[in-house]
């Protein structure tokens, strides 16, 4: 048994309402940056079933692509927020620029590996009149790679900042400028060729230019100070190199756990076409309420690494326990939803009746697992807080790849439970990652916790940037 927690780390009503005021905007991001792929899906579903199998199939792949470089990324909510924590303006300067550095080098590793798109469909033995479409998706989606990752860096220190809501306004605009820009290259109007599947990704690569340049302007006050002036560190290569080696663990944590759903969708098209689209529904469903632990789990990691950055370690305990406490709330009422009115919710996305029969075994499935899913990643957030990335990776791959696929596999197949087995393989996955991943939160949290530090013992005075809002503060607030 590990050692009980420090007295005053029991978090009380303060610390669960600055939770809340940050879970809610950042989760309001992610539901956006969510409803622009199901708009992508609606709207090229009306163009033909070729151009949306090609939708489906291009976008799972940009996203295993591209998802290992978003993780790498999220090593700034650490930095900034605990460099916030303790005041250190230069510190949050080096932090962003480097971030900008990764972006760069993760551009050109994700632009690579996305140009034998086509190749690899066709291995895979994916319809031949899809293959060409979904080729061309992942070469449109291409030139989208750069602001993606930018807005990521952006995004991820404007967190860390507390300064949420110009994310919150750039996807919105986002969103509305995507089903335009989907309206006129799905559909070929204003003069435009009807492009189907390939128009789809042209319009998210425009979409995410917008995002990165204008979250950059509309934020321009916050970030300017840290980006005008170019400085030395953040090109040396020690501190990129440790800085990479915090990140790059994050990176393989998601992609582990988004392969792990990819793999039992891929599982579940063995069993045949009505499986999957019963899958679909109910994945859509379980995705959708995962948004606001996501965003809980966000919300965590800033506030625990600013308390590190502060030197306040019961703090930082506090707001652990907080996110934990709302983040398994939240995802038990949402579990009881899903558990009480399957029926219901299936058919907001189907008529069809073996579809449906299908989506309403595995929707509870679902619900059980909600609970599971919501404690993992609001633990490997506060983990993330902390700057404790490496073990979380390997403890994530132990539980999906080496319990839960296992699991669903033997379910599915051999005792021919099919689709419902393959969730509870997924539901058993889950509960191993946050049952490993709470001990690990117990067990890092207790005592002193150190500000991470990427810069080594020489690491440069702390000067305040002219014009920056950054200072030492017990409790910043976050600006929604």
């Amino acid at each position: 048994m590990t050692a009980p927690l420090p007295a005053g780390s029991r978090p009380g009503w303060a610390d669960l309402r600055s939770v809340v005021a940050l879970a809610l905007p950042v989760a309001t991001v992610q539901v956006g940056l969510m409803a622009m792929g199901v708009a992508d899906t609606l709207m090229v579903g009306r163009a033909s079933s070729a151009d949306l199998a090609a939708v489906a199939l291009g976008n799972l792949y940009f996203f295993l692509v591209a998802i290992f470089g978003m993780g790498v990324l999220m090593v700034l909510d650490p930095l900034v927020a605990q460099a916030v924590g303790a005041g250190d303006d230069a510190a949050v300067t080096r932090s962003v620029q480097r971030g900008l550095v990764l972006c760069l080098v993760l551009t050109v590793l994700a632009s690579v590996l996305l140009l034998p798109a086509g190749l690899l469909f066709t291995l895979a033995r994916q319809p031949e009149e899809v293959v060409p479409l979904a080729r061309g998706y992942a070469w449109a989606a291409v030139p989208g790679v750069l602001p993606f990752y930018a807005f990521v860096v952006f995004r991820q220190t404007l967190q860390a900042m507390g300064r949420l809501r110009p994310i919150v306004w750039t996807i919105l605009w986002a969103n509305l400028l995507n089903v335009l820009l989907n309206w006129i290259l799905i559909f070929g109007n204003l003069g435009a060729p009807r492009l189907g599947a390939v128009g789809s990704s042209l319009g998210s690569s425009g979409a995410r230019w917008f995002m990165a340049v204008f979250l950059l302007a509309a934020a321009w006050t916050t970030l300017g100070p840290h980006l005008r002036s170019p400085v030395r560190e953040a090109i040396r290569w020690k501190a990129l190199s440790r800085m990479s080696r915090v990140g790059a663990p994050i990176g393989i944590h998601f992609q582990v756990e988004f392969g792990a759903f990819a793999m039992t969708g891929l599982m579940m098209g063995w069993l045949g076409t009505v499986p999957v689209a019963g899958h679909q529904v109910a994945l859509n469903l379980a995705a959708s309420a995962f948004m606001v632990p996501l965003g809980i789990a966000g919300a965590g990691a800033v506030l625990v690494g600013r308390a590190v950055g502060v030197g306040d370690s019961d703090r930082a305990r506090r707001a652990a326990g907080a996110s934990l406490l709302l983040g398994l709330l939240f995802m038990l009422g949402t579990g009881a939803l899903f558990l009480g009115i399957p029926d219901l919710l299936a058919r907001a996305y189907t008529n069809d009746e073996a579809v449906l029969a299908v989506a309403a075994v595995l929707i509870p499935v679902a619900g059980l697992f909600q609970i599971f899913d919501g404690l993992q990643a609001v633990a490997a957030g506060v983990l993330r807080g902390v700057g404790d990335t490496r073990l979380p990776m390997i403890l994530n791959l132990v539980g999906f790849w080496g319990v839960g696929l296992p699991v669903g596999a033997y379910l599915a197949f051999r005792a021919h439970f099919g689709p419902e087995g393959l969730w509870w393989g997924l539901a058993v996955g889950l509960a191993a990652v946050a049952v490993l991943l709470l001990i690990r939160t117990r067990f890092r949290l207790r005592g002193d916790l150190q500000r991470l530090q990427v810069d080594g013992p020489a690491a440069i005075p702390s000067v305040p940037v002219p014009g920056s809002s950054v200072t030492p503060t017990p409790s910043p607030s976050p600006d929604r």
